[in-house]
């Protein structure tokens, strides 16, 4: 579940990042070059569509951001046994040995 909302909030961010882009800013943007192509609807309806689906998806990403937080896989025996595996495993291990740092050569006692 948590796999498959990740996905989902990967898509949704990608295609707000697309819409963001298209739509029609102040100095232009990209809306600019396909206003001429995109008669079908009219400049002003893209707008409206462009902003509504950007709210749409804003909302719809931090849902689903929620919703991660909720499905993350919680505490589970399984994952108790294992930790307990692991800390025997890192406590049996030896420790390094502290090296000595070596005395000083005979040129630097000569000054």
């Amino acid at each position: 579940m948590y796999v498959f909302i990740s996905i989902l909030i990967l898509i949704i961010s990608i295609l707000l990042g697309l819409v963001v882009l298209v739509q029609n800013s102040k100095g232009g943007g990209l809306a600019s070059n396909f206003a001429s192509s995109n008669q079908f609807m009219g400049v002003r309806q893209t707008a409206d569509f462009l902003e509504k689906a950007t709210w749409v998806m804003a909302i719809a990403l931090l849902v689903l951001s929620l919703a991660a937080t909720m499905a993350i896989p919680k505490y589970s025996p399984d994952a108790a046994q294992f930790d307990t595996e692991l800390r025997e495993q890192i406590d049996q291990t030896t420790t390094p040995v502290d090296f000595q740092t070596p005395p000083p050569s005979d040129d630097q006692n000569e000054e």
